[in-house]
Protein backbone atom coordinates (compact mmCIF):
# COMPACT_ATOMS: atom_id res chain seq x y z
CA UNK A 1 0.00 0.00 0.00
CA UNK A 2 2.85 2.18 0.56
CA UNK A 3 4.48 1.62 -2.62
CA UNK A 4 1.27 2.26 -4.35
CA UNK A 5 1.21 5.48 -2.47
CA UNK A 6 4.47 6.75 -3.56
CA UNK A 7 3.60 5.69 -6.95
CA UNK A 8 0.22 7.80 -6.44
CA UNK A 9 2.28 10.11 -5.32
CA UNK A 10 5.06 10.81 -7.80
CA UNK A 11 2.30 10.40 -10.79
CA UNK A 12 0.89 13.30 -9.42
CA UNK A 13 4.14 15.36 -9.37
CA UNK A 14 5.20 14.13 -12.71
CA UNK A 15 1.41 15.72 -13.95
CA UNK A 16 2.39 19.07 -11.95
CA UNK A 17 5.64 19.33 -13.21
CA UNK A 18 4.52 19.01 -16.69
CA UNK A 19 1.67 21.17 -16.56
CA UNK A 20 4.24 23.69 -15.34
CA UNK A 21 6.59 23.24 -17.81
CA UNK A 22 3.09 23.65 -20.83
CA UNK A 23 2.58 26.76 -18.91
CA UNK A 24 6.08 27.83 -18.85
CA UNK A 25 5.80 27.22 -22.91
CA UNK A 26 2.49 29.40 -23.53
CA UNK A 27 4.17 32.26 -21.20
CA UNK A 28 7.03 32.04 -23.85
CA UNK A 29 5.06 32.14 -26.67
CA UNK A 30 3.60 35.53 -24.99
CA UNK A 31 7.06 36.90 -24.35
CA UNK A 32 8.21 36.80 -27.67
CA UNK A 33 5.09 38.82 -28.81
CA UNK A 34 6.43 41.52 -25.68
CA UNK A 35 10.41 40.96 -27.22
CA UNK A 36 9.34 42.09 -30.52
CA UNK A 37 6.37 44.74 -29.86
CA UNK A 38 7.74 47.03 -26.48
CA UNK A 39 10.66 48.20 -28.30
CA UNK A 40 8.44 49.42 -31.34
CA UNK A 41 5.75 50.60 -29.24
CA UNK A 42 3.07 48.22 -30.63
CA UNK A 43 0.31 46.59 -28.48
CA UNK A 44 0.86 42.96 -27.32
CA UNK A 45 -2.68 42.67 -27.20
CA UNK A 46 -3.78 43.05 -31.19
CA UNK A 47 -3.93 42.35 -33.46
CA UNK A 48 -3.18 38.77 -33.60
CA UNK A 49 0.26 36.82 -34.56
CA UNK A 50 1.83 37.56 -38.26
CA UNK A 51 4.62 36.63 -40.48
CA UNK A 52 7.03 39.49 -40.48
CA UNK A 53 7.99 38.93 -43.97
CA UNK A 54 4.74 38.63 -45.66
CA UNK A 55 2.05 39.44 -43.13
CA UNK A 56 0.10 36.77 -43.43
CA UNK A 57 -2.29 35.83 -40.34
CA UNK A 58 -0.18 33.15 -38.08
CA UNK A 59 -3.23 30.43 -37.40
CA UNK A 60 -3.57 29.09 -33.88
CA UNK A 61 -2.51 25.39 -35.41
CA UNK A 62 0.56 27.05 -36.51
CA UNK A 63 1.17 28.92 -32.93
CA UNK A 64 1.23 25.76 -30.85
CA UNK A 65 5.02 26.76 -28.39
CA UNK A 66 7.84 24.72 -29.84
CA UNK A 67 5.86 22.01 -31.60
CA UNK A 68 4.73 24.44 -34.37
CA UNK A 69 8.00 25.44 -35.48
CA UNK A 70 9.32 21.40 -35.33
CA UNK A 71 6.25 20.34 -37.43
CA UNK A 72 7.05 23.44 -40.33
CA UNK A 73 10.44 23.16 -39.59
CA UNK A 74 11.42 26.91 -39.11
CA UNK A 75 9.37 28.33 -41.50
CA UNK A 76 6.36 30.61 -42.67
CA UNK A 77 3.64 28.07 -44.09
CA UNK A 78 2.73 30.59 -46.88
CA UNK A 79 5.80 32.13 -47.47
CA UNK A 80 8.43 29.77 -46.50
CA UNK A 81 10.83 32.59 -44.66
CA UNK A 82 12.68 31.09 -42.05
CA UNK A 83 11.89 32.16 -38.44
CA UNK A 84 14.32 33.35 -35.53
CA UNK A 85 15.38 30.01 -33.64
CA UNK A 86 14.99 32.73 -30.71
CA UNK A 87 11.33 32.00 -30.80
CA UNK A 88 11.14 28.56 -29.80
CA UNK A 89 14.41 29.35 -27.11
CA UNK A 90 12.65 31.67 -25.01
CA UNK A 91 9.58 29.33 -25.02
CA UNK A 92 12.04 26.93 -24.12
CA UNK A 93 14.07 28.70 -21.58
CA UNK A 94 10.47 30.08 -19.95
CA UNK A 95 9.25 26.43 -19.61
CA UNK A 96 12.26 24.93 -17.91
CA UNK A 97 12.13 28.02 -15.48
CA UNK A 98 8.41 27.51 -15.05
CA UNK A 99 8.74 23.81 -14.55
CA UNK A 100 11.97 24.93 -11.52
CA UNK A 101 9.90 27.34 -10.10
CA UNK A 102 7.04 24.82 -9.60
CA UNK A 103 10.20 22.37 -7.89
CA UNK A 104 11.58 24.74 -5.84
CA UNK A 105 8.32 26.46 -4.18
CA UNK A 106 5.51 24.27 -5.47
CA UNK A 107 2.04 25.37 -6.14
CA UNK A 108 2.02 27.99 -4.62
CA UNK A 109 1.63 32.07 -4.88
CA UNK A 110 5.62 32.57 -4.40
CA UNK A 111 6.27 30.30 -7.20
CA UNK A 112 3.46 32.34 -9.38
CA UNK A 113 5.13 36.03 -8.31
CA UNK A 114 8.21 34.66 -8.90
CA UNK A 115 7.49 33.14 -12.19
CA UNK A 116 6.18 36.71 -13.19
CA UNK A 117 9.79 38.26 -12.02
CA UNK A 118 11.20 35.81 -14.15
CA UNK A 119 9.42 36.68 -17.13
CA UNK A 120 9.96 39.92 -16.49
CA UNK A 121 13.50 39.81 -16.80
CA UNK A 122 13.52 37.33 -19.66
CA UNK A 123 11.89 40.07 -21.74
CA UNK A 124 14.31 42.39 -20.92
CA UNK A 125 17.21 40.51 -21.31
CA UNK A 126 16.14 39.52 -24.93
CA UNK A 127 15.30 43.54 -25.53
CA UNK A 128 18.57 45.08 -24.27
CA UNK A 129 20.65 42.34 -25.83
CA UNK A 130 18.42 43.27 -29.33
CA UNK A 131 18.35 47.32 -28.98
CA UNK A 132 20.36 48.32 -25.61
CA UNK A 133 17.17 49.42 -24.38
CA UNK A 134 15.15 48.36 -21.10
CA UNK A 135 11.83 49.50 -21.62
CA UNK A 136 10.44 51.63 -18.31
CA UNK A 137 7.02 49.94 -19.41
CA UNK A 138 8.07 47.13 -17.29
CA UNK A 139 10.82 48.37 -15.11
CA UNK A 140 8.55 51.38 -13.72
CA UNK A 141 5.41 49.45 -12.51
CA UNK A 142 7.42 46.23 -11.48
CA UNK A 143 8.67 48.63 -8.45
CA UNK A 144 5.67 49.06 -7.07
CA UNK A 145 4.85 45.20 -7.87
CA UNK A 146 7.66 44.04 -6.20
CA UNK A 147 6.48 46.22 -3.13
CA UNK A 148 2.98 45.13 -3.39
CA UNK A 149 4.02 41.27 -3.57
CA UNK A 150 6.23 41.52 -0.52
CA UNK A 151 3.02 41.53 1.31
CA UNK A 152 2.92 37.64 -0.03
CA UNK A 153 5.93 36.31 0.21
CA UNK A 154 6.60 34.56 3.20
CA UNK A 155 10.23 34.96 2.71
CA UNK A 156 10.31 38.89 1.83
CA UNK A 157 9.54 41.59 4.07
CA UNK A 158 8.00 44.83 3.13
CA UNK A 159 10.94 46.76 5.06
CA UNK A 160 13.31 44.48 3.00
CA UNK A 161 11.68 45.16 -0.13
CA UNK A 162 11.62 48.83 0.02
CA UNK A 163 15.54 48.62 1.21
CA UNK A 164 16.30 46.37 -1.90
CA UNK A 165 14.19 49.40 -4.05
CA UNK A 166 16.26 52.08 -2.78
CA UNK A 167 19.62 50.26 -2.54
CA UNK A 168 19.40 48.99 -6.17
CA UNK A 169 18.34 52.31 -7.59
CA UNK A 170 21.13 54.03 -5.12
CA UNK A 171 24.25 52.48 -5.67
CA UNK A 172 23.87 52.14 -9.44
CA UNK A 173 22.84 56.12 -9.67
CA UNK A 174 25.55 56.54 -7.21
CA UNK A 175 28.22 54.82 -9.80
CA UNK A 176 26.46 56.17 -12.73
CA UNK A 177 26.88 59.91 -11.18
CA UNK A 178 31.02 59.05 -10.61
CA UNK A 179 31.85 57.95 -13.88
CA UNK A 180 30.06 60.16 -15.41
CA UNK A 181 32.06 62.99 -13.36
CA UNK A 182 35.77 61.54 -14.08
CA UNK A 183 35.22 59.87 -17.79
CA UNK A 184 32.98 63.23 -19.00
CA UNK A 185 30.23 60.56 -20.41
CA UNK A 186 27.48 58.63 -19.38
CA UNK A 187 28.48 55.12 -18.67
CA UNK A 188 25.72 53.06 -17.59
CA UNK A 189 21.69 54.32 -18.73
CA UNK A 190 19.26 55.11 -16.22
CA UNK A 191 17.10 51.76 -17.83
CA UNK A 192 20.10 49.81 -15.81
CA UNK A 193 19.43 51.58 -12.49
CA UNK A 194 15.72 51.28 -12.78
CA UNK A 195 15.93 47.59 -13.63
CA UNK A 196 18.02 46.81 -10.31
CA UNK A 197 15.53 48.90 -8.37
CA UNK A 198 12.85 46.41 -9.96
CA UNK A 199 15.14 43.74 -8.57
CA UNK A 200 15.44 44.86 -5.07
CA UNK A 201 11.92 45.38 -4.95
CA UNK A 202 11.14 41.54 -5.82
CA UNK A 203 14.08 39.91 -3.58
CA UNK A 204 15.43 42.46 -0.94
CA UNK A 205 18.88 43.97 -0.44
CA UNK A 206 21.03 40.75 0.07
CA UNK A 207 19.75 39.65 -3.32
CA UNK A 208 20.65 43.13 -4.58
CA UNK A 209 24.28 42.65 -3.39
CA UNK A 210 24.06 39.04 -4.36
CA UNK A 211 22.81 40.81 -8.30
CA UNK A 212 25.77 43.07 -8.27
CA UNK A 213 28.21 41.15 -7.01
CA UNK A 214 27.12 38.02 -9.95
CA UNK A 215 26.43 40.51 -12.63
CA UNK A 216 29.30 42.24 -12.63
CA UNK A 217 31.38 38.87 -12.61
CA UNK A 218 29.74 37.30 -15.45
CA UNK A 219 29.55 40.76 -17.22
CA UNK A 220 33.48 41.49 -16.59
CA UNK A 221 33.82 37.69 -18.02
CA UNK A 222 31.65 37.98 -21.04
CA UNK A 223 33.14 41.48 -21.78
CA UNK A 224 37.10 40.16 -21.59
CA UNK A 225 36.02 37.19 -23.91
CA UNK A 226 34.35 39.43 -26.26
CA UNK A 227 37.12 42.11 -26.42
CA UNK A 228 39.91 39.36 -26.33
CA UNK A 229 37.94 37.57 -29.79
CA UNK A 230 37.35 40.93 -31.30
CA UNK A 231 39.95 43.00 -30.36
CA UNK A 232 37.57 45.70 -29.44
CA UNK A 233 38.36 48.23 -27.34
CA UNK A 234 37.50 48.90 -23.02
CA UNK A 235 34.79 51.20 -25.15
CA UNK A 236 33.15 48.17 -26.58
CA UNK A 237 29.62 48.69 -25.31
CA UNK A 238 28.13 45.88 -23.96
CA UNK A 239 24.20 45.53 -22.48
CA UNK A 240 24.43 45.25 -18.82
CA UNK A 241 20.98 44.34 -18.06
CA UNK A 242 21.33 40.29 -19.43
CA UNK A 243 24.06 40.60 -16.53
CA UNK A 244 21.79 41.74 -13.70
CA UNK A 245 18.96 39.38 -14.74
CA UNK A 246 21.70 36.18 -14.50
CA UNK A 247 22.45 37.43 -10.78
CA UNK A 248 18.65 38.25 -9.48
CA UNK A 249 17.98 34.57 -10.78
CA UNK A 250 20.92 33.84 -9.46
CA UNK A 251 20.27 34.98 -5.90
CA UNK A 252 15.91 33.68 -6.37
CA UNK A 253 17.36 30.02 -6.92
CA UNK A 254 20.53 29.60 -4.72
CA UNK A 255 20.77 32.63 -2.62
CA UNK A 256 20.48 31.03 0.48
CA UNK A 257 22.99 28.02 -0.19
CA UNK A 258 25.68 30.52 -1.61
CA UNK A 259 25.22 32.64 1.22
CA UNK A 260 25.34 29.97 3.81
CA UNK A 261 28.60 28.59 1.83
CA UNK A 262 30.63 31.59 1.84
CA UNK A 263 29.91 32.01 5.39
CA UNK A 264 30.85 28.55 6.10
Amino acid sequence: MLTLSRLLAASGSLWQGSAAFMLGLCIGSFLNVCIYRIPASRSIVSPGSACMSCGHPIRFYDNIPMLSFLILRGRCRYCHVPFSVRYPLVELITGLFALAAFLQWGISLTAVINLVFIASLLTITCIDLDHYLIPDVITLPGIPAGILASFFLPAMTVRDSILGTLLGGGILLAIAWAYEQIAHREGMGGGDIKLLAMIGAFIGWKGVLMTLFVGALVGTAAGGAVMLRTGSSMKLKIPFGPFLAIGALTYLFFGDILILWYWR
